[in-house]
């Protein structure tokens, strides 16, 4: 692994020259004066998990995890097949969206917004259909176990995966529950976008647009599980935030906190191979300040780069950066490293494993 500073500086002898004052521009100004500006919402596309189950399947080749990554990739493709079934959602009213744009919340915020049974049968759904296809003896016990878990503890285990990790939560079922929430709040966003796109637009404000809090997703609220920096037209060397639950983007400036915003401190971890040539495509931006790091894919680096599926395959960073003492601020709800004691006496009647999910049997 190595350090990278974000900025350097040179100095040479010589005769003194002339002082002028220098203003430091700030990095949204830097932005601002940058070019041309990409819209700065990207909702969720309708590839979004196929994109993602294709991703999965290329790093798992060769790699440490791959057992575990081509199970996520099976979850993925399950999810883009269910995300194509129509299934009407109850959207929050015109009032109530103009009421969160004014206020400067999310729209559809994953604790606020009331959360519809309906995505227990998007969670049954993702069950049978990842149950039916070829996954290790074990992932297929979990998913037999979970298929027969009450409403109330499924409920309670949802609250703390949106929550971003709350006690109690099973670390073990996380993922698959998490499919089913991310396929249930990406129909949210969407539908909710389409409303509006076949309104009198006249008469009603756009549903998303960027919030107070610039940290968290402008649609749902949730934490980013890492920033992706794009390479095409307007966008091309722009940062974008990716959310952990939507799949929706938000551009977020280069070299600056996405905890504490701050600009100053500001270094990037890399891991290295054996050969000492450094991973690009993915790096750590690590923060001297408050001590927090998110992970940045490059797409400039790598076009297959997906947000989700190169944090997921990148664990061995996380381990390192830890190790400096650093707080992760990315979440990633198909790995969920929680208290197996917590997880043990919350679990549902038959019997899910309160550890990290291991398809691979190992």
């Amino acid at each position: 692994m190595t350090s990278s500073p974000s900025s350097t500086g040179t100095a040479s002898a010589g005769a003194e020259p002339p002082v002028h004052p220098v203003r430091v521009m700030s990095p949204e100004e830097i932005a601002v004066n940058a070019g041309p500006r990409a819209a700065p919402v990207r909702l969720p596309e309708p590839g979004l998990f196929a994109e993602r189950a294709l991703r999965l399947r290329q790093l798992a080749d060769g790699h440490a995890m791959r057992d575990y990554l081509l199970f996520a990739a099976a979850l993925a493709q399950a999810q883009h097949e269910l995300l194509k079934q129509p299934r009407a959602l109850k959207l929050p009213d015109e009032t109530a969206v103009a009421s969160a744009m004014v206020g400067g919340l999310p729209p559809v915020d994953a604790l606020r917004h009331p959360r519809e049974a309906v995505w227990r049968e998007e969670l049954r759904a993702l069950l049978d259909a990842i149950g039916r296809s070829s996954i290790p003896e074990p992932a297929q016990a979990l998913v037999a176990q979970l298929g027969g878990a009450e409403d109330a503890w499924l409920e309670q285990q949802a609250g703390a995966l949106l929550a971003g990790g709350a006690p109690g939560l099973d670390p073990a079922a996380a993922p698959l529950i998490a499919a089913a929430l991310q396929v249930h709040w990406t129909r949210l966003v969407t539908q909710l976008q389409l409303r509006y796109d076949r309104s009198d637009q006249g008469e009603n404000l756009p549903p998303f647009g960027m919030i107070d809090d610039p940290t968290v997703c402008p649609c749902c609220g949730s934490r980013p599980v890492a920033s992706i920096t794009r390479v095409a037209a307007e966008q091309s060397g722009q940062r974008f935030l990716a959310c952990s639950l939507c799949g929706a983007q938000w551009h977020y400036v280069r070299i600056k906190c996405t905890h504490c915003q701050g600009t100053k401190g500001i270094s990037f971890q890399h891991l290295v191979d054996a050969g000492g040539k450094k991973a690009e495509a993915v790096a750590a931006e690590c923060c001297e300040s408050c001590g927090h790091y998110l992970k940045q894919v490059h797409m400039e680096k790598d076009l297959q780069v997906e947000p989700l599926a190169d944090d997921l395959a990148t664990l061995t960073l996380d381990l390192l950066v830890g190790e400096l003492g650093l707080v992760r601020q990315g979440f990633n709800p198909l790995l969920v490293l929680g208290e197996p004691e917590a997880a043990r006496d919350s679990g549902p009647p038959g019997g899910v494993a309160a550890s990290p999910p291991d398809p691979g049997g190992r």
